[in-house]
């Protein structure tokens, strides 16, 4: 094995990834599959989770579907159990089920401020104190967490999504100080803008749009494959002295002023 493929190499784990139907979180499972990572696919959504898995596996690699709603500790609880009688262990979680909603902010109602902050935070939240908790036990493990550009400073149109980002911000660096001792690193990653087709109809007007590029230096969107390197990263031993940190892929967009 050569040097890259040492520090690198993923073969044998075992992942778990919340909102794996997605855009990002499906191209980080399918991109992990392909470093001989099995995968357990997890999603609200089974349609979404199936699917894939399908692609998964019809490219050679190793995946499960599991249906999870993340605001329920007792669903992590039957998750983590179906993982461990189907693959045996687990190294990786990735948290990164969401949702959003452009509502002015004097028209947000307690229903969807709390279900954004209840997908997101508490999501998060508890995706970590179930996998984390057999990480801490089995004295191993790497944990990403999904941040944002919105984490702060906060994105307009986006006020209980900023709100929920910059707490899995904190939560990160809280679990990253206290799980250093049993060699369970978390960060989090925080993408710039890779926007889907309902983002794109329900966020990006072209007056967004325009004042989104004029503010990236590479005056464009990411593709979601352009997280991928910094996933393999973190899961890797390449990353092992990495904790508490949050991880920036957007072009530049954070790097910009005037």
């Amino acid at each position: 094995m050569g040097y890259l493929e040492d520090i690198f190499n993923l073969e044998g784990k075992v992942a778990a990834i919340t909102g794996a139907g997605g855009h990002l979180c499906g191209e980080m499972a399918r991109s992990l599959a392909k470093a001989g990572v099995s995968v357990a696919v997890i999603d609200m959504r089974p349609e979404d989770a199936q699917r894939t898995v399908d692609q998964i596996t019809s490219a050679g690699g190793i995946a499960e579907p599991f249906e999870l709603e993340v605001t329920k500790k007792d669903r992590h609880v039957n998750v983590l159990e179906g993982i461990l009688d189907s693959f045996g262990d687990l190294d990786i979680l990735i948290n990164g089920a969401g949702i959003n909603a452009p509502t002015p902010f004097f028209d947000i109602s307690l229903d969807e401020w709390h279900s954004i902050i209840e997908v997101h935070t508490t999501g998060t939240f508890l995706g970590c104190q179930v996998f984390g908790r057999y990480m801490v036990d089995h004295n191993k493990g790497s944990i990403i967490n999904m941040s944002s550009a919105s984490a702060g400073p906060p994105l307009s149109k986006a006020f209980t999504y900023s709100v929920a980002k910059a707490g899995i911000k904190n939560l990160t660096q809280n679990l990253a100080r206290e799980w250093a001792p049993y060699n369970v690193r978390v960060n989090a990653l925080r993408p710039g803008f890779f926007p889907t087709e309902w983002s794109k109809k329900h966020f990006i007007d072209q007056q967004r749009n325009d004042a989104i590029l004029g503010h990236t230096p590479m005056k464009r969107y990411g593709k979601p494959e352009e997280l991928t390197g910094a996933v393999l990263w973190l899961c890797s031993d390449a990353s092992s002295f990495v904790t508490g940190a949050e991880i920036t892929v957007d072009g530049g967009f954070t790097a910009m002023t005037i």
